[in-house]
């Protein structure tokens, strides 16, 4: 299905993309040309440009396959288990109790190391 879905998207899907292009390069001389008009009008410009540019780079098959991913991502993100607000903040008191007794441990390698150098060289 996916080989048919690319064979018969493949057919205007480069047309697509060089409109999107082409889109996407007006957004960009129009931003510079009228730049001393006042920025809410060229944000305004530039959105809906943009809104434009995907709404066609959705038609193409990377468009929609883009889309697909988006959604199966979405499902995924539901079936998370997310941890509980005790379990987070133990997880976080043991990673800063980790941190601090690496930090002491290297503070004290290296204030031996450097008192051996220093008693070595003078």
């Amino acid at each position: 299905m996916n080989s048919k879905v690319t064979s018969e998207g493949s057919k205007l899907d480069a047309l697509k993309w060089l409109v999107v292009i082409a889109i996407v390069a007006v957004g960009v001389v129009g931003n510079s040309v009228f730049s001393g008009e006042s920025l809410l009008y060229r944000v305004l410009a530039l959105l809906a440009l943009a809104l434009v540019a995907g709404f066609v780079a959705f038609q193409t098959a990377k468009g929609r396959a883009f889309f697909q991913l988006f959604k199966e991502a979405k499902n995924e993100i539901r079936k998370v288990v997310w941890p509980t607000r005790q379990e987070t903040l133990q997880t976080t008191a043991i990673v800063v109790v980790a941190v601090l007794i690496v930090g002491l441990l290297l503070w004290g390698l290296d204030s031996l190391l450097g008192w051996l150098v220093s008693g070595v060289i003078g």
